[in-house]
C-alpha cells in the first residue's frame, strides 16, 4: 500500500521560513513524479511545484511562485519530497499536498497524479 505523508506545517510569521516533507512508502518514484500543491480556503487546488525523472531529474514551478522562494527537492531514494520555502506571505496560507505518479513527467494537474497525502496545514500570520 503505498502511503504519502506530509509534515512541516504549522503557525509562521511573514517573512519566516518552512520545510515541509512527504514522506512515501509502499513504492520507490525513483523515475516517477513526484509534487507540491496547494489549496488555500474557498479556492480551488493549485499546482505549485514537481519533481520528476526522465533520463535526468527535471524541477518546474507554478507561476506563482516560480523565482521567488519556493524550492523543491527529492531524496536520492525518491521516498521524500521536500519544499522549502522562504521569506512566506500571507498569501502562502494553505494546506499543502503532496502527490505523486509512477510516470516521470511534467504534470501540473492534479488529476495526473495517483497518489496522494493528506495534507498540511501552512498558516501565514502577519
Amino acid at each position: 500500500q503505498v502511503r504519502l505523508v506530509e509534515s512541516g506545517g504549522g503557525l509562521v510569521q511573514v517573512g519566516d521560513s518552512v520545510r515541509l516533507s512527504c514522506a512515501a512508502s509502499g513504492r520507490s518514484f525513483s523515475s516517477g513524479s513526484m509534487a507540491w500543491f496547494r489549496q488555500a480556503p474557498d479556492k480551488e487546488r493549485e499546482f505549485v511545484g514537481v519533481v520528476w525523472t526522465a533520463g535526468t531529474t527535471n524541477t518546474y514551478y507554478s507561476d506563482s511562485v516560480k523565482g521567488r522562494r519556493f524550492l523543491i527537492s527529492r531524496n536520492s531514494d525518491a521516498n521524500a519530497l521536500y519544499l522549502q520555502m522562504n521569506n512566506v506571505k500571507a498569501e502562502d496560507t494553505a494546506v499543502y499536498y503532496c502527490a505523486a505518479d509512477s510516470q516521470g513527467r511534467l504534470s501540473t494537474t492534479a488529476n495526473e497524479y495517483t497518489y496522494w497525502g493528506q495534507g498540511t496545514q501552512v498558516t501565514v500570520s502577519s
